[in-house]
């Protein structure tokens, strides 16, 4: 699992800087799910994918939250700091990349929210 976290929505310039991130780090062939957000399909994102064969994107259908993985990652994470007070927004985001880190580091944690979705699974 790779993560990116912004303080502000983000824009294309954030998603090609994270594409850029997973071809620096991964080698053959990178498969992204990802929602139908619009900074995900935009113009520059449509032009850094010509020439890139290696980088697949493939988009979840809209308003169609229960398919995506991330949203376990997402209820795991709100579990774990759901009774926490941090008395400064920099202690919460500590918190938050901490327990982002754990979930990322646990294979079962990762699989349980793949089996919790209702992602088809890949057929061969």
């Amino acid at each position: 699992m790779y993560f990116n976290l912004h303080e502000k929505n983000i824009c294309q310039a954030e998603v090609l800087s994270f594409l850029k991130h997973l071809l620096r780090h991964l080698r053959g062939h990178v498969i992204v799910v990802w929602d139908n957000c619009r900074t995900h399909r935009g113009a520059q994102v449509r032009d850094f994918l010509k020439g890139r064969r290696r980088l697949h994107l493939e988009a979840l259908p809209p308003y169609a939250p229960e398919l995506n993985p991330a949203e376990g990652i997402w209820s795991q994470a709100k579990n774990t700091l759901a009774n926490g007070r941090p008395d400064v927004v920099h202690e919460l985001w500590a918190h938050l990349v901490d327990t982002l880190d754990d979930i990322k580091n646990s294979q079962s944690n990762l699989r349980a929210c793949i089996h919790k979705s209702d992602l088809p699974l890949f057929l061969s």
